[in-house]
This record gives structure tokens, sequence and C-alpha cells, in this order.
């Protein structure tokens, strides 16, 4: 019993220096072409497009959500923000990477604002659980959001005040997801990459507050 209640705190907690999985070298083998719409996964990506990433629980439903949106271009899912280089998903799942399950988004800013995709982000799940999203417990389903520049990371930081606020008025707890600049980003197996597309029946754990995110207006430059 003690050893099932060590594990289960291991989860909920990061590794300390010294602690994590020593991973690899070498990136594990993933997909080469997005299942749905056919395109590069792993790039290069056409001129004039931008890069996002989220975590906000199990990556295969989250995903989904991101694709289906008009002016992605591709995503793919894999693990960021931990210690070990290149983990693959069972080490991910001891909580012993330090890694967050997340969603890689290529998205076409003519079409579709980074302030459209962090709107999605917010109301796709509940950013109040800390190291869990509902029943999936641990490290790796933390919200997160790691952003590429300093005007992603400020527009995240902007959008989490005001949705905090909203949070707040609707009696809702304080957002614990993680806000940071974009670390090293690691593919997941090619069985992972775009799992509901291919297990329409697949586990999704995806569930929101119920609160709407207004996002603060962006100043005219």
């Amino acid at each position: 019993m003690f050893f099932l209640s060590d594990m289960l705190n291991k989860k909920i907690q990061m590794p300390k220096p010294g602690e994590a999985l020593p991973g690899r070298d070498r990136p594990i083998p993933t997909a080469s072409d997005h299942f749905v719409s056919g395109r590069p996964l792993t790039g290069p990506y056409p001129e004039g497009l931008e890069t996002a990433m989220f975590g906000l629980g199990c990556f295969w439903g989250a995903e989904r959500m991101f694709w289906e949106t008009d002016g992605v271009w591709v995503t793919a899912v894999g693990y960021a923000g931990g210690t070990t280089p290149n983990p693959t998903y069972q080490e991910t799942c001891t909580g012993m990477t330090g890694h967050a399950e997340v969603v890689l988004v290529v998205f076409d800013p003519r079409i579709v604002s980074y302030a459209d995709l962090l709107k999605i982000f917010w109301e796709a799940h509940d950013p109040t659980q800390g190291m869990r999203q509902g029943n999936d417990v641990g490290t790796t389903y933390r919200s997160a959001i790691y952003a590429f520049g300093a005007e992603q990371l400020a527009a995240a930081q902007a959008s989490k005040d005001a949705y905090e606020a909203a949070l707040k008025a609707a009696g809702r707890g304080r957002i614990t997801t993680e806000i940071a600049p974009a670390p090293a980003f690691y593919f997941a197996e090619a069985e992972h990459q775009q799992y509901l597309a291919k297990n329409p029946y697949g586990y999704c754990n995806l569930k929101g507050t119920g609160v709407a995110c207004a996002l603060p207006a962006v100043p005219a430059a």
C-alpha cells in the first residue's frame, strides 16, 4: 500500500534534479504525415505560418479540437516542459520525465489568430485543477501554454488574467496553468498522432468549465 501511495505522489509532483529518467539522444520514431490532412507532420512548414503549443490534459482529444479549426495548417502531439530528452509515452506516463502531454499547432495568422487559439484552449478544459484534468491525474496532464516569442507570452498572460476574472465571477477557483517560453518539443509516437481520427470512439476526457473566455482587446498599433 505504501508503494502505491508513493507512486501516486510522485505522479503529481515534478521530478527533482537527478530523479528524471535519462531518455535518449535520438528522437523516437513518429509519423511522417498528418493522418487527416496528409501534410508533413514534422516540417519544414510553409513560410508565413506561426506555431503555438498547448497542454490541456490527454492530448488525443486536445489535438482534434485544433486540427478542426479553420486556419490551422497542421497539428502534432508530443511531450514538453520536462527534463527527459526524447521520452516515450510509457516514460512520460510515469511522471518521471517532467513533461506534459502537449499539442503543437502550426497555423496561418491571416485566417486564425493566436488569440482565437487561446480562446479554444481556455474553454476546452478546466485550467484550475493543478496536476490533473478530470480523472486523468499526474504531471503529464497539467494545463500549460508554451509561448513562441515575447508577443505570444504577453498574449497568453493577458488571456489568463482575463479568464481568471471570468472564472472568479462564476465562483470557480484560481487558474493553475503553467505559462512559459516554449521549451523543446518531442514528437510522440505515430500511434498517438491524430489518434481520434484513427479511433473515432477513442478516449477523450476534455471538459470545459462552461465559462466563456472574453479575451482582452489588442491595442491598435
